[in-house]
């Protein structure tokens, strides 16, 4: 197909052009959910970088052992 809005699904190509209402809201729906996806293991990586920083920040506050 030369239409570069095509959809690959299981390995075969189909033209939105030809789905149902039904179908187009679902595509919608999967592309919504990909981006939310997609944002949230962005804004995981972000939390798991501070959490990071601040569990460590807390481990070198703590007084050292003597050996």
């Amino acid at each position: 197909m030369e239409n570069q809005n095509v959809i690959q699904i299981d390995g075969k190509d189909y033209n939105p052009e030809t789905f149902s209402a039904e179908q187009n809201y679902t595509v919608a729906q999967i592309k919504s959910l990909q981006a939310k996806s997609n944002q949230t293991k962005f804004e995981l990586d972000q939390i798991q970088a501070a959490l990071n920083v601040f569990t460590n920040k807390l481990i070198e506050s703590l007084p050292k052992e003597e050996k």
